[in-house]
């Protein structure tokens, strides 16, 4: 199994358990939620499951080449940054107030959007030529 591959994978669990964690928070009576549903659907469904598709699929799919079967490396890396990064930003900003930290809060949480997005089409473009046939 490749670094990368591993790498997603294991951040992908830990993911899972802050997901699952901050779940089991949100049924306590009494907790302030504020914003942290999204928070919550966004570790699940991006910090684990995209991850942990993400990291397998970089392993599993068709070879790129001889000399560089899983695509371009540094790309591979670029996602894994961008994706953890724009995730990190969202899961600092997204519960606070939307007063609070105004204009910076819209400024991270654009940031983060953007960098979750350049992860998802970077990783589309790596994985479009291994799968596209020749």
């Amino acid at each position: 199994m490749p670094t990368i591959t591993r790498w997603f994978v294991k951040t992908s669990f830990v993911f899972l358990g802050a997901g699952l964690a901050l779940g089991v928070y949100l049924l306590l009576p009494g907790r302030p939620v504020g914003g942290l549903f999204p928070v919550y659907l966004h570790l699940l469904t991006v910090g684990w499951l995209t991850q942990l598709i993400f990291g397998i699929a970089i392993w599993m799919l068709p070879k790129f080449s001889l000399e560089r079967p899983r695509g371009y490396e540094g790309l591979n890396w670029l996602v894994y940054i961008s994706l953890n990064l724009g995730l990190g930003l969202r899961a600092i900003f997204e519960p606070l107030p939307m007063e609070a930290l105004a204009p910076w809060r819209g400024v991270a949480l654009a940031a983060a959007a953007g960098l979750q997005w350049l992860a998802g089409v970077v990783f589309a473009a790596q994985a479009w030529v291994r799968v596209k046939g020749r």
